[in-house]
């Protein structure tokens, strides 16, 4: 029986260090102090990783890794992971995910490629970047990107205005016309989108669009509690709240606990995502799915083609959404 060839990821275990820092060692960069360089090379020669995976790559200037970027391990990006995992488990292609950001601070993105690009991966899938850029070393396919121009780089999203406007549609068919909306980052294609989607359902049921019923929660939990108890303490609060994702949903519904209010009797909640915390609350929350396993899916596929020298049929995927009424909303009594 053929020996498995050991892995990066095996030298990562074995000298007790991440992968990328094994990158660097063995590729002689700087930043990496001598004691776990030492601990990396000894890892290497006791596994023989040397002399199969990293003259093997050198040669054929591939390491059969595909890199998925985020800014952090929340639950959205984890449901990506899965599907780009799902993906590949086919292929033979080994999966790196990379958390990238540093708090607040921006290009955590270009970063990352820096440092991931030509000696740890062959391609690169960047969730949720607010800055997409076609100038790197590996191909390159972006998810739910920013607002700005995407260059050449393929995209992949869900559709988001559609399934605010269906979000906010239902509650309106519920009978609730005090309607609140808290946002998420503001620049990504999908937030921009979703508060385009509440607004024209608001306009095609002719009910006036209140400025005082809209908050900025930017996805932060922190923010969005701080939106919610000014919009739910007031005297002419909003009878439901559309929130940007089911993380914010959920931070409302802490809030709306902490003031009183029952739900959904009080207070109608939506979030969107479907992320598996939502039907694991004790009111399980209505939402809208967005296909998270599909859209890394999709991206994985589209990546592999780009990887092989291939036109995609397609560079932007656009892929349904599906509203999931469950415990959260409620005619209005």
């Amino acid at each position: 029986m053929a020996t498995r060839r050991p892995t990066i990821h095996d030298v990562a275990a074995r000298a007790g260090v991440s992968v990328s820092t094994v990158s660097k060692a063995v590729n002689g960069r700087y930043g990496v102090a001598t004691e776990t360089v030492d601990a990396v090379m000894a890892a290497v020669a006791e596994l023989g990783y040397e002399s199969s995976l990293i003259a093997s790559s050198m040669r054929a200037r591939s390491t059969g890794v595909i890199g998925v970027l985020v800014a952090d391990f929340e639950p959205f990006s984890a449901e990506i992971l899965k599907g780009v995992g799902d993906a590949l488990r086919e292929t033979s292609y080994d999966l790196l995910a990379y958390a990238g950001s540093r708090g607040d601070e921006d290009g955590w993105e270009r970063r990352s490629l820096s440092r991931l690009s030509g000696t740890l991966i062959d391609g690169a899938i960047m969730v949720t970047p607010t800055v997409v850029s076609a100038a790197t070393d590996v191909p390159l396919v972006a998810i739910d990107p920013h607002t700005g121009p995407t260059a050449d780089v393929p995209t992949v999203e869900s559709d988001s205005f559609g399934g605010a406007r269906e979000a906010t549609a239902y509650l309106i068919e519920l009978g609730h016309t005090r309607i609140g909306y808290i946002s998420g980052r503001a620049d990504l294609r999908s937030s921009i989108a979703r508060d385009a989607g509440y607004r024209r359902a608001l306009a095609d049921a002719g009910i006036p669009f209140d400025p005082s019923f809209v908050g900025a929660g930017r996805y932060r939990e922190a923010t969005v509690r701080e939106v919610a108890i000014e919009m739910l303490s007031s005297e002419h609060r909003p009878t439901a709240v559309f929130a940007a994702n089911d993380v914010s949903a959920i931070a409302i519904l802490q809030v709306a606990a902490e003031l009183g209010l029952r739900v959904p009797r009080d207070l109608s909640v939506i979030g969107f995502d479907d992320i598996p915390e939502a039907t694991r609350l004790v009111t399980p929350l209505t939402t809208v799915r967005q296909p998270m396993g599909r859209l890394g899916a999709a991206a994985a596929q589209m990546l592999l083609a780009l990887m092989r020298g291939e036109t995609p049929p397609t560079t932007h995927v656009r892929l349904p959404t599906r509203l999931m009424p469950r415990q959260t909303t409620a005619p209005l009594g």
